[in-house]
């Protein structure tokens, strides 16, 4: 769990951004970024923090409710508070009142009619538009938050392993039923919540990439597809096998499969300090492509992940920016085959530092999801 001086160095790296911004304050109305910067957790808040900080944690400033008024000064600790049914206009009145520069809110969840309401507050300061400031900084995470990814990808791996064990995935047993065992295990294994709604997809479903689980019964022989993570800490983790239920697996079956794992192999191989995000989609793209299939894999490679299931950097082809050490991401690639079935296998990877020149061992990622990626037969 952070404490406050961590929340405290996360503001301290949004101010020097302020500053290359040239702006005096941000108004931080995303509640994601909110949590980040504070650690308040309640679903109505906002967050003012200005660029120059001589006068200490008066600098930032976090509104919300009265239903809030306990949790925030827990959970935000020598931040100073205030109560205000609209926090964000209450915080731009506030601007206004001790700033006389320009003011920045985040454009990409700020509406044309909250826009129109902050002008009406903060008067005689200029609004400025800025966009992934906050998001930025969440790319690199630091200690508190690789642990609570390592977190979650072992409650994930556990109630996998119990799953598998348990005799629960089996012939006759549906869709939907498995999907609520896993999360329930997932729970039982320290998740506080679900990362996503979970993805159990048998037969020719498993060749949906985002197949929600239904009653469907799951028949002997099927591929078995299986998207799932657990929440710890804010944290999300995610991970995909792909299995066999029932019977051995048939020729086309293992070979779509070893083609998935040899590129995702690939893809890992390729997530190390410095490279281009689409050079690891590029790495197992190329694969795929080699053994036939380019046109049966149709998404991206990967994501970010954090503190939401989905956050930069995107792993896609053309992506043109580096990964940066201890950068979490996904490395997801698949083949479908509508009408018969599809694999997807998929790790979460944390990038470590790259290696010098002439050393060796070393520079990979580390494998946060580490569940066998060889086809099962359940």
């Amino acid at each position: 769990m952070a404490g406050p001086e961590t929340f405290a160095q996360r503001r301290e790296r949004l101010r020097s951004l302020l500053a290359d911004e040239g702006v005096d304050a941000i108004l931080v109305t995303n509640l994601v970024n909110v949590r980040y910067l504070t650690g308040f957790t309640g679903s109505h808040a906002a967050v003012l923090v200005a660029s120059d900080h001589k006068g200490g944690e008066s600098a930032t400033v976090i509104a919300t409710d009265g239903r809030y008024a306990t949790q925030v000064r827990e959970q935000s600790p020598g931040v100073a508070v205030e109560m205000a049914r609209s926090g964000a206009l209450r915080l731009a009145a506030l601007a206004a009142e001790r700033l006389s520069g320009r003011l920045a809110f985040e454009s990409s969840t700020v509406t044309v009619a909250q826009h129109e309401l902050l002008v009406g507050e903060a008067s005689g300061i200029d609004l400025v538009g800025t966009r992934g400031l906050v998001e930025g900084l969440r790319i690199v995470k630091d200690a508190t938050e690789i642990a609570a990814l390592e977190a979650a990808c072992g409650a994930a791996d556990r109630a996998l392993a119990r799953l598998l064990e348990s005799g629960a995935l089996r012939p006759g047993e549906s869709e939907r039923r498995v999907a609520r065992k896993l999360e329930w295990l997932m729970h039982e294994e320290g998740a506080e919540g679900i990362a996503f709604e979970t993805i159990v997809a048998s037969g020719a479903s498993s060749a949906v990439p985002h197949h929600r689980p239904t009653d469907a019964l799951i028949e002997r022989g099927d591929l078995v597809k299986m998207d799932f993570g657990a929440e710890v800490g804010g944290y999300h983790s995610d991970m995909t096998r792909t299995v066999v239920v029932g019977a051995p697996p048939e020729p086309w079956q293992r070979r779509i499969h070893d083609i998935v794992r040899e590129a995702q192999h690939a893809g890992r191989e390729a997530s190390v300090e410095g490279a281009l995000a689409g050079d690891i989609d590029g790495a197992a793209r190329a694969v795929i492509t080699a053994a036939g299939h380019g046109d049966d894999f149709v998404h991206s490679t990967g994501h970010g992940v954090g503190l939401e299931i989905h956050e930069a950097p995107s792993v896609a082809r053309n992506a043109d920016s580096r990964l940066l050490c201890n950068t979490a991401i996904t490395v997801e690639p698949g083949i479908y085959l509508p009408g018969r079935g599809g694999v997807r296998i998929e790790d979460t990877v944390i990038i470590t530092p790259a290696v010098a020149e002439g050393v060796t061992g070393g520079g990979g990622p580390a494998v946060l999801t580490t569940t066998t990626r060889e086809l099962l037969v359940i």
